[in-house]
């Protein structure tokens, strides 16, 4: 069994459900389109799993650990020598060593004489076995601090997809937005200061901000040792843990030095290694910076390069893997940064270019970097081997010699493919005009190769917009996305917007904003569910959330958790904005269409069109967006307390004062469950936020206009769940809101009711006693101030129903209750109750009652037992249930004969409850309203303070009783003793018996049986004196009134300070924000005062009971028109615009702003001259060049001018002045000549692919230059090559012998093979023809059938593009064609329904699998009425020297879209296979088809003068 059978026999099932196989060519697997719609759920992607590992990243976990310890052995392999074969080189130190570059006794016991070998040849293939790895864990450097990183030694055959696994599973590692590879010099070399720090900084800055992986070959030395020191520099700059960067060293166990340290079969947890370059010799040590180490072991020692191939792999495997973030899938792309390099630097860059991988070349950095940025510029055809070997020799000055003329040919080859794919080739020049960082010129690399690459659609620009977002790159998305060349709707933001949203990346809300996505239309039902279902799982909400769904599931007895719902969100938010608010989502019927049931918006953006816009398509009959989107979206960034996001969508808001005041109750909320306090002061800062932008929209209206600035205080706010911004703010408790002048002024109109707030009281209660008064000029009214009469009755009723006049009458009343029940209690309390005592239970009766009232009150629906949760919550509610329930009881007892007395004690108690619930009258003065605040929060410090009193009186009374008293029996007096007396002491009231010397043996009781004298001390039985230790009890009282007199005192004295000051600094806000509810509840309560108010009650129940009238609103709202509620909404939003303008002129304007924004400049500035010397040159030279095509279109134009001239006869030939310098002009014809043979290569490109398609075969390298066959090329010495097709009948044999060839007949019909060219006569040199194009590189027929030309049909069939009305659609004034193409079995790409005509046939075998039979004939007759646009030679990759095909491609058309022949085509379209895919496609230069196609499809498109 082999080594790699081995290895994929131990991988673990979940592995492979997690790493599905996969084979090396992606053409082997066809992907369909279903395969591409539905991508996981966000909450089960693996970013957010690793994430919640990543905090045990470092160290390791002991489950982790143990997890590890398991599954490393199991699954990745290490490789040893088993055979023991002496070299002919030696060990540095001279000892004998095996082939493999071990010593004896570095090898097995038993590779020293296995017996299963025979012979002395060492074979890696068979003396080199894998084996259970032995190196992994946590790597520690020596000497360096707490650097740790995670290691594992793998065998070079391990396959890609489990050292994925290991990285993203097991050592937590988010999978990256962005993969870095770079490579260059394995040697240190030297980097000008300025292109180092450039490099070192754009690098870090790109992985820290897009989420980047960077792969190095992680030794400490050449590039690696950059990059590694790149990381160091910000890791020491960098505070916080966000700014950890992903370093992976992918190096060669076998030339790492001190790796013995590193070998722990177990795991190293950690393993120290030390870093030693004096000692390393030829070996190499890791470099300390990096972050992962993977350590490549193919069983030998010193060897270096053995990494490569695994690095390759996988990066590829990486590369095509699929990150879903924010509901959008993106392919993992892959970018190669190359600094200085060799001739291994070169073949990377050549495969990575090949592969499609954008590259970045450093110029300055030396060799081949330079290079290859020296001729990027220039035409390939001017890149020629002299130019290559001239460059050579400058940069390459101590090792040119090493260069032999082949090695120049094959760079020069390699060279001139990477300079042709300028796509896929990014130059980074110091100075280069926009391009000043390495971090830029990456991202535009990335952005440059994917808007060059082949595509379907819009698909590119989804792409790149997707790596943006996955970026966070906003400022690369101005610049590259949102540019004049592509058109965005709004419709196709939309799933980039919800990535982006989820992401938390709030610049790209705001650029899409700006780019038209309109709320409305991004804000849809199936969205908010999906926005909900992906809540960061740390959130409080999201917790709270999956509290419900719970509840519900126990409700409803299922075992399934139910699918989460917008009526679960209102749920929830109804808890905290106050159930005062009505659900802002309604609760589907059960006779609703139900909704989607796939979460829609997790579909993927990558392959064939499909996107997330599905999850926009309107259903009929369904409402698509909710009553106020941005009220949704609000809330959604609120409750996971995202400031930028929730600002930014706040400005959107039209109901701006009610949503910031709802986002501060929101937050205040989560506040108080929220456990973490940086969190926590987070919300309470943000709740803060949002209440200063409330009151500031609220300052400028009330400065526009007062009477429309209160409508907005008391407006019902249908989208905010029926409530008001004062409701809002008063359940918030927004002092600063409350307290505002507008909001006060509204307040203390409504305490005045209809009557003028110019009034003195002193008028109010001469009026109120004596009420002729009213119909004088002693009290004026608004309406008389607003010049409209009032009546008698009117006056009247407005007065009496003014809540001041309410709250005077109910203070008399008050006031009268408890001088009755004071006179009654001491004056006129009789065995019988008197008329006076009847009263007071009367006037209590109309109290219950309207208690009783306040209780039932429900304008809102709440339900009795909500309503009787806020009754209860308010303090003075509290208070009064208290006095009623103690004078109810009370008179239970008075009642009774022989309770009278103990009754009469309860009442005395209910009179003083009365009395204190007379505080509440005083909250109405500004003066000893917040007084009252201060008495109940210093009773809250008192109570604390008891505690600690207690702990003082208890213990020195216990002793003091111990000391003084033996056997104290009787309770009251050990309570007095230990207590009381205690409690006394500490106002001086000290026992004359503590000391002995005041004491008197006649104030005590000796044995205590005197019930009123406590009992005696301890005495002498002799004279009766005590003898208890006076000098203990004396110390004992004294430390005791030190520590409670002195100390717990002033103690108190200062909380109760601290109190007093904390409230008197808002003094003016807490009255303000306290006198709300004495005017709220005196606005709704009935005007007459008790016991009358007894009137008001049976109106109500009259109303209410029998003439079923509704409840009217009496609380602090306004339920506005429909017309005049959006008015003053528009207002308010273009109010709110101004406060926001005049808030950022503010921040502008403000002085550490200032500073910044002129620091900021400062170094733009200092920059920008630094970069001055070095952009100058580029400027000139770019004015010289455009300076020279102005001399040369000039001189051009008097040319002309004197030939025109000189031929009307009006000069002489003698006499023509030389226009312009004839070598500029030649230079400038040439250069002419370079750009229009860059359009068009003047050989075959395809042809002379270094590796032969479907082989392992490499091409013998050919430069531009020596293709034709005329110019002479002495090296040249191809390779042969010719595939066995067993399946075909005809073919041509595939070896070169000259007795086979010489049966051919060539340049002719030879049999039904047709061996004749379109471009005449080609040579025929030892039996095999010259392909007439030139060299390939290849001998053979390759995988072609024949020698000479093959000849293939291609037909190319088009019609117009349509609108559904039937208009052909234009693009730049042209009209759009659409094409049929054909994706075959076995291939990723797109082609033309055509190919290679076999022997006899006219029709190619492709195209017959796309017809059906029947329709062949009528197709051959559509290709006779087609255009031929093409006949010769066509440039394939499976062109040889002796083998090449030519083609007809023929142009059939169908001009109108009614065309029959056309219907009937596509009615006989069909797929001979499963796999086959048919379609129309739109027609442009992208089209993903192979490139010999779209040179067809160009032609096509100019003949028809199509848009292409």
């Amino acid at each position: 069994m082999s080594a790699r059978g081995r290895c994929a026999k131990v991988l673990p099932s979940e592995l492979n459900k997690v790493c599905p196989e996969r084979g090396d060519d992606p053409a082997m697997h066809p992907r369909k389109m279903s395969d591409f719609e539905v991508v996981p759920n966000l909450q089960q992607s693996s970013s957010s799993v690793s994430k919640s590992r990543r905090k045990a990243h470092f160290p390791t976990g002991s489950n982790e650990k143990e997890n590890l310890i398991s599954w490393i052995p199991e699954n990745i392999r290490k490789k040893e020598c088993t055979y023991f074969v002496e070299s002919s080189q030696t060990s540095d130190s001279g000892r004998i060593v095996c082939e493999c570059g071990y010593l004896r006794e570095q090898h097995l016991d038993e590779a020293a004489k296995p017996p299963i070998f025979l012979g002395k040849e060492w074979d890696p293939s068979r003396h080199i076995q894998e084996m259970p790895t032995d190196a992994f864990g946590d790597i520690r450097f020596t000497g360096l601090g707490q650097k740790t990183g995670k290691y594992v030694r793998v065998s070079s055959d391990t396959p890609p997809r489990v050292i994925y696994h290991l990285m993203t599973q097991h050592w937590g590692l988010d999978a990256p937005n962005l993969l870095i590879s770079v490579t260059g010099g394995a040697k240190n070399f030297i980097m000008k200061p300025r292109l180092k720090n450039i490099f070192r900084q754009g690098l870090v800055k790109v992985a820290q901000t897009t989420g980047a992986w960077i792969i190095t070959g992680g030794s400490h030395a050449g590039v690696m040792k950059q990059v590694g020191e790149a990381v160091r520099d910000f890791i020491l700059s960098c505070s916080h843990k966000e700014g950890e960067i992903v370093t992976i060293g992918i190096a060669t166990w076998g030339t790492v030095y001190n790796r013995e340290s590193l070998v722990c079969p177990m795991g190293g947890f950690p393993a120290e290694y030390m870093l030693d370059e004096e000692n390393q010799g030829s070996l190499s040590c890791l470099d300390s910076n990096h972050s992962h180490f993977i350590l490549v072991d193919d069983g030998t020692h010193g060897r270096y390069g053995v990494e490569i191939p695994l690095r390759t792999k996988l990066e590829k495997f990486i590369s095509e893997q699929t990150k879903v973030k924010g509901g959008v899938a993106i392919k993992i792309p892959i970018v190669c940064v190359v600094l200085e390099g060799g001739p291994g630097t070169l073949d990377t860059i050549y495969n990575a270019i090949t592969n499609g991988t954008p590259c970045v070349i450093v110029e300055g950095s030396g060799r081949v970097a330079d290079v290859i940025a020296q001729v990027a510029n220039l035409p390939v055809s001017k890149i020629t081997i002299a130019l290559i070997q001239q460059k050579l020799s400058v940069l390459f000055q101590d090792t040119y010699e090493l260069f032999t003329e082949g090695k120049l040919v094959e760079w020069t080859k390699k060279i001139q493919d990477i300079v042709r794919s300028r796509q896929l080739l990014t130059i980074f020049r110091e100075g280069k005009y926009g391009q000043q960082d390495v971090d830029v010129a990456i991202l535009q690399a990335l952005f440059k190769a994917s808007r060059n690459q082949d595509h379907f659609g819009r698909e590119n620009w989804d792409h790149q917009l997707k790596l943006a977002v996955a970026w966070n790159r906003v400022d690369i998305a101005r610049s590259e996305i949102f540019t004049d060349d592509h058109d965005w709707k709004p419709t196709d933001l939309h799933p980039v917007m919800a990535a982006a949203l989820i992401s938390n990346k709030p610049e790209f809300v705001k650029l899409f904003l700006e780019q038209g996505v309109r709320l409305k239309d991004f804000v849809t039902w199936d969205t908010l569910v999906y926005l909900y279902d992906n809540l960061a799982p740390s959130c409080l909400f999201h917790s709270k959330l999956q509290k419900v769904l719970l509840e519900e599931r126990e409700h409803t007895a299922g075992s399934k958790m139910p699918r989460l719902q917008l009526h679960h969100v209102s749920q929830v938010l109804r808890e905290l904005l106050g159930c005062s608010t009505q659900p802002l989502y309604p609760k589907p019927k059960h006779t609703e269409r139900p909704r989607l049931s796939i979460p829609v918006p997790h579909i993927k953006l990558n392959v064939q069109g499909s996107s997330l816009r599905s999850l926009y398509k309107r259903s009929a009959g369904r409402v698509t967006f909710t009553m106020d989107p941005v009220r949704d979206l609000l809330i959604w960034a609120v409750v996971q307390n995202r400031r930028e996001l929730a600002e930014i969508i706040w400005a959107q808001s039209q109901d701006c004062m009610v949503a910031a005041l709802a986002c501060s109750k929101i937050l205040k909320e989560l506040a108080k469950e929220e456990e973490d306090t940086d969190t926590t002061d987070d919300m309470l800062a943000l709740a803060e936020q949002f209440e200063h932008k409330a009151i500031g929209v609220f300052t400028d209206c009330y400065r526009k206009d007062e009477e429309r600035a209160q409508k907005l205080l008391t407006r019902v706010s249908e989208a905010w769940g029926k409530t008001t911004c004062l409701q809002l703010a008063l359940e918030a408790k927004n002092m600063n809101f409350v307290s505002h002048g507008g909001v006060q002024a509204f307040l203390t109109k409504v305490w005045w009711g209809k009557l003028c707030v110019d009034n003195g009281l002193w008028r109010v209660i001469t009026c109120m006693l004596f009420f002729p008064l009213l119909y004088t000029n002693l009290i004026t009214f608004s309406r008389e101030k607003r010049l409209q009469p009032m009546g008698c009755l009117t006056r009247l009723r407005a007065f009496f129903t003014a809540p001041v006049v309410i709250f005077l009458m109910n203070i008399l009343s008050y006031f009268t209750f408890l001088l009755l029940f004071a006179y009654v209690l001491m004056v006129d309390f009789q065995p019988m109750p008197s008329w006076r005592e009847y009263l007071i239970y009367f006037w209590l009766f109309s109290l219950v009652c309207e208690e009783t009232r306040q209780l039932l009150y429900d304008p809102d629906g709440l339900g009795l037992v909500k309503m009787a949760s806020l009754y209860i919550k308010d303090f003075w509610n509290k208070l009064d249930i208290c006095a009623i329930l103690v004078f109810i009881a009370g008179l239970t007892c008075r009642l009774i004969p022989s309770t009278l007395y103990p009754g009469r004690i309860i009442l005395s108690l209910a009179f003083i409850i009365f009395c204190l619930r007379l505080m509440h009258i005083f909250t109405v003065s500004k003066t000893l309203g917040p007084k009252i605040i201060i008495v109940k929060r210093m009773m809250k410090d008192v109570f604390f303070f008891l505690f600690l009193l207690a702990v003082w009186v208890v213990s020195f009374g216990v002793a003091k009783q111990a000391i003084l008293i033996h056997n104290e029996e009787r309770v009251e007096w050990l309570f007095r003793g230990v207590v009381y007396h205690s409690y006394l002491t500490i106002f001086g009231q000290i026992p004359s018996y503590i000391d002995g010397v005041n004491f008197n043996i006649d104030q005590c009781s000796p044995n205590g049986t005197d019930p009123y004298k406590p009992k005696c001390p301890e005495t002498n039985a002799d004279n009766k004196k005590p003898i208890f230790p006076e000098w203990l009890t004396v110390i004992l009282l004294c430390l005791y009134l030190l520590f409670t007199n002195i100390l717990l005192l002033n103690l108190l004295i200062a909380m109760f300070n601290y109190t007093f000051q904390q409230v008197q600094e808002h003094t003016d806000q807490i009255w303000k924000f306290q006198r709300h509810d004495l005017i709220e509840e005196y606005h709704g309560r009935p005007p007459a005062p008790p016991p009358l108010i007894l009137l008001n009650h049976l109106q109500l129940l009259v109303q209410r009971g029998l003439l079923r009238r509704p409840a009217t609103h009496h609380k602090l709202k306004e339920k506005l028109e429909k017309n005049e509620e959006a008015a003053l909404l528009s207002w308010e939003m273009f109010l709110k615009e101004n406060y926001l303008q005049h808030q950022q002129c503010q921040e502008k304007q403000n002085t550490e702003q200032m500073i910044r924004d002129i620091a900021q400049r400062v170094d733009v500035l200092a920059e920008l001259l630094d970069l001055d010397r070095v952009k100058r040159t580029g400027v000139v030279e770019q004015r010289l060049g455009s300076l020279e095509d102005q001399v040369h279109q000039s001189a051009q134009a008097l040319r002309w001018m004197m030939q025109a001239l000189r031929g009307n006869g009006f000069s002489s030939g003698e006499d023509l002045p030389a226009v312009g310098s004839s070598k500029a002009l030649d230079f400038r014809e040439a250069d002419l000549e370079g750009k229009a043979e860059e359009r068009r290569p003047p050989y075959h490109v395809l042809a002379r692919n270094l590796l032969y398609p479907g082989s392992h075969t490499l091409r013998f390298p050919v430069p531009d230059e020596k293709v034709p066959w005329e110019v002479d090329f002495p090296l040249y010495d191809p390779p042969a090559y010719s595939a066995d097709h067993k399946d075909m009948a005809v073919q041509d044999p595939f070896s070169l012998s000259l007795e086979s060839l010489l049966k051919i007949n060539y340049n002719t019909m030879d049999g039904l093979i047709n061996r004749q060219s379109f471009h005449g006569l080609y040579a025929v040199e030892d039996g095999l023809p010259l392909n007439p194009m030139g060299r390939t590189g290849l001998r053979g027929r390759g995988r072609l059938h024949c020698f000479g030309p093959n000849h293939a049909l291609h037909p190319v069939v088009t019609r117009w593009r349509r609108n559904l009305d039937g208009s052909i659609i234009r693009k730049s004034l042209k009209k759009m064609l659409e094409v049929l193409v054909a994706q075959y079995p076995l291939s990723d790409v797109w082609a033309l329904p055509g190919g290679s005509l076999e022997p006899g046939e006219t029709l190619p075998l492709k195209l017959k699998w796309i017809l059906r039979r029947e329709f062949w004939p009528q197709f051959q007759n559509l290709l006779k009425q087609g255009t031929e646009v093409h006949k010769g030679y066509l440039d394939d990759p499976r062109n040889t020297d002796n083998a090449w095909v030519e083609t007809v491609a023929v142009s059939v058309h169908f001009d109108n879209q009614n065309d029959v022949e056309m219907k009937r085509l596509n009615s006989f379209l069909q797929g001979c296979d499963p796999e086959l895919c048919i379609r129309w496609q739109v027609l442009d230069k992208r089209i993903p088809l192979h490139a010999n196609h779209k040179e067809l499809l160009h032609k096509v498109s100019t003949l028809l003068g199509a848009y292409y």
